[in-house]
């Protein structure tokens, strides 16, 4: 026996290698010293910082990757993977510095494969991200044949005394909701036990358009980090800003917003996105539980002033995001435990 008969084909792996290098050098930051291949990825920070603070974040795909990987879907859930790492990142007002993915499969399959790492390199030309580096674990008899899994890791470098840590947000400070392109990579547990139960594939469509469920559901997460860049660039005061993956607007909003304080959404300040209706009605999903469990139509949430709300507004479109005002912070008390008002409850 050797090696290849268990299963792992070295020489495959080799090949695969030199296939994703050009998509992977043509991420590179003029920071990133030396090339792909090596034990570690180089790069110096960059220049002009006084007190460089580096921000970290890690995440996955989830469940999407079955359906992806029914539906031979493996560009978007690459842009997926860098995603969900570089929206969390930049939620401090940090600016993506380099990206590492790691991929675990049963047999490596070279197209599919390279298909996942022209999304994950897609994402970070996007993001003025590096892909720095990465793993390509081969692993038999643990996945199975055509099955994978991925991991990222996101670097980020903000400036210390610029740091947006929601320190400084105060009552009547205005949330600012930008549109997601869909349910993202979150909740998708659920989702597919709504698609077993309705017998969904390719061909079930939704909506007044009639548009395809499946291709719907598989539409890569948004990007947020240009916004954000655009933002800072024009010099609109940002106080908080909130990734809202898993747990909706209840449970990620919250998370920038300091002791003392809490959201209170208008739910009519923005129209939920059809596919929303669809799988609720089609799961007799609650509508806490819808809540609870999706964004909605709200990927990302940022807090500023009143005086700033209008700039804010006018950059978000000028950069192609929808925006809409969605609430406003008011104070609360330790006894009242729920942190954003608005929403249904029960």
């Amino acid at each position: 026996m050797d090696y290849k008969t268990s299963g792992v084909n070295v020489e495959a792996g080799r090949s695969f290698v030199n296939q994703i290098k050009s998509n992977v050098q043509a991420t590179y930051r003029k920071e990133v010293i030396g090339g792909l291949g090596g034990f570690g990825g180089f790069t110096r920070l960059p220049e002009g910082l006084k007190s460089p603070v580096l921000v970290a974040g890690t995440d996955g795909v989830g469940t999407k990757l079955e359906l992806a990987q029914k539906y031979q879907a493996h560009f978007g859930v690459g842009i997926d993977l860098v995603a969900m790492c570089i929206n969390d990142v930049i939620t401090s007002g940090a600016e993506p510095l380099f990206f590492l993915d790691y991929i675990a499969t049963g047999i490596l399959s070279p197209a599919a494969m390279g298909q996942v790492i022209e999304g994950i390199a897609k994402g970070c030309r996007l993001s003025g991200c590096s892909l720095l580096g990465g793993e390509t674990a081969e692993m038999p008899g643990f996945y199975m044949p055509g099955q994978y899994d991925l991991a990222g890791f996101c670097v980020g470098v903000a400036e210390e005394a610029a740091l947006i840590d929601g320190s400084n947000v105060c009552e009547g400070d205005r949330i600012i909701g930008i549109g997601s392109s869909g349910v993202h990579s979150n909740g998708f547990s659920l989702v597919r036990k709504v698609l077993d139960l309705k017998k969904v594939d390719q061909t079930t469509q939704y909506g007044k358009d009639q548009v395809s469920v499946i291709n719907t559901l598989l539409e890569p997460t948004k990007l947020y980090g240009e916004l954000v860049k655009s933002l800072l660039g024009a010099k609109v005061e940002v106080k908080a800003m909130a990734h809202i993956t898993g747990g909706g607007l209840p449970e990620n909003l919250p998370r920038c917003l300091p002791t003392g304080l809490r959201a209170f959404v208008d739910v009519k300040a923005w129209s939920r996105p059809e596919i929303f209706t669809w799988l609720q009605e089609a799961g007799e999903i609650p509508e806490v539980d819808l809540w609870n469990t999706f964004n909605l139509g709200i990927g990302f949430c940022a807090v500023v002033s009143e005086f700033e709300e209008k700039r804010f507004l006018e950059v978000s479109s000028n950069t192609g995001f929808d925006a809409w005002t969605i609430g406003v912070v008011e104070a609360h008390t330790d006894k009242d435990q729920q942190l954003v008002k608005g929403l249904p409850s029960s």
